[in-house]
């Protein structure tokens, strides 16, 4: 058995998370993360004046992240989404955009090849550039270790600075309660989060 095949049988598979995050109705969705939206404040004692804060299109049964745009446009931060290829097919490092809309879904946004919305604006920076960035995530365990979709993104696009020792950008996990798990198989290249919001509190590793 390959190691890869090691590490799939240890963590849970992803398809538990996702028909579960899918069950959940609109509504239900929605007031779970108006409930995780209750702990933004704790983040911004983190957080230098005018941040700018990255976030993501729920399109796949996730927490909703309108609130966070929502928090991000009260408090005075500019809010960006991330953007997939801008360095290549094959170079898996995101890069932001800016957002400059109060709803996401007027956002003007192209599908990407794997099926998830982008934004096509050109002013792009690098997550190096970002003061935090909310990750999207299937599973998390309880030392802030991060299961994505198996892309690999995340992981390549925050690799450089959390190596580096970087303070910035933080890395802060979204998502429903019943994704965080005891304990996650960690691979060499994962990206461990800082901390993590749900609906029933915020959480710091």
């Amino acid at each position: 058995m390959s190691k890869a095949q090691i590490i799939s049988s240890i963590n849970p598979p992803r398809r538990q998370f996702t028909r579960q995050r899918r069950q959940l109705t609109d509504g239900e969705r929605r007031q779970l993360a108006r409930l995780a939206s209750l702990h933004l404040v704790k983040l911004q004692q983190r957080l230098p004046t005018q941040a700018r804060i990255a976030l993501y299109y729920d399109g796949f049964g996730e927490l909703p992240t309108q609130p966070l745009l929502d928090w991000c446009q009260r408090s005075g931060y500019q809010a960006y989404l991330p953007v997939v290829g801008s360095l290549g097919r094959d170079n898996k490092c995101l890069r932001f955009v800016p957002i400059y809309h109060d709803k996401l879904i007027n956002v003007p946004t192209l599908i990407h090849r794997l099926g998830m919305k982008q934004s096509y604006n050109r002013k792009l920076l690098w997550a190096e550039e970002l003061d935090l960035v909310i990750c999207p995530l299937v599973a998390v365990d309880n030392e802030g270790n991060r299961m994505g979709m198996g892309g690999g993104f995340y992981d390549a696009t925050l690799g450089r600075s959390y190596r580096s020792g970087a303070k910035k950008p933080l890395r802060i996990g979204w998502c429903y309660d019943f994704q965080v798990v005891k304990q996650l198989q960690r691979q060499p290249w994962d990206v461990p989060l800082d901390g993590l919001m749900t609906p029933s509190g915020i959480r710091w590793f």
